[in-house]
């Protein structure tokens, strides 16, 4: 899957622009990197909780699996303008506050159920906000994490490979491969 097609399928999911996807396509060179906003090891976690939440582990690999906190630190820290950083970072907290609001508990220690809850509210909120936002609002915190929850997943050996039809390369080409309702959509490399 070239980086273009990627770009554009989350988009299409989540409703909005890819952030941070110019500096995507130009190779990671953004100039605003490493300003010192950084992520702890239970920021980490927290966010393989909020991405397991999203893609949990069925008969596929999940997200936690997939390590897909790690991603959304090496993406936010590499691929975020200044503001999109300080906006997901914010965002972290406004997610753990929302939760607590909701189900009088932090996300960390909220069930499996609250967390669901919580993130279906947030993504009918995000969708809402992207619909009547101005060109110059910032993003909805909520749209940062769940397209790098996508993204990170299914750009991971642990997405590709468990959750989709996998045809690693070199291989044969076969132009009108099978597919039955109900088939894991296919994944080769290009």
């Amino acid at each position: 899957m070239e980086r273009r097609e990627l770009l554009k399928m989350i988009a299409l999911v989540t409703g909005g622009a890819v952030i941070g996807g110019e500096f995507f396509l130009a190779g990671c060179k953004n100039p605003e990197k490493g300003n010192g906003l950084t992520f702890t090891d239970d920021d980490i976690a927290f966010l393989d909780e909020v991405a397991e939440t999203i893609l949990p582990k069925t008969g596929s690999a999940g997200a936690k699996e997939a390590k897909v906190g790690l991603f959304m630190k090496v993406w936010v820290n590499d691929c975020y303008t200044r503001e999109d950083q300080e906006n997901f970072h914010a965002g972290m907290k406004k997610l753990d506050e929302a939760c607590d609001k909701m189900h009088g508990t932090g996300f960390m220690k909220a069930s499996p159920e609250q967390r669901t809850s919580l993130l279906v509210a947030l993504d009918k909120e995000r969708a809402e906000y992207q619909k009547n936002k101005q060109k110059e609002d910032p993003n909805h915190y909520f749209q940062y994490m769940k397209q790098l929850t996508i993204m990170g997943y299914f750009t991971s050996k642990e997405g590709r490979t468990t959750a989709l039809r996998y045809e690693p390369v070199p291989g044969k080409y076969i132009g009108d491969l099978d597919y039955k309702k109900g088939d894991k959509l296919f994944a080769g490399l290009n």
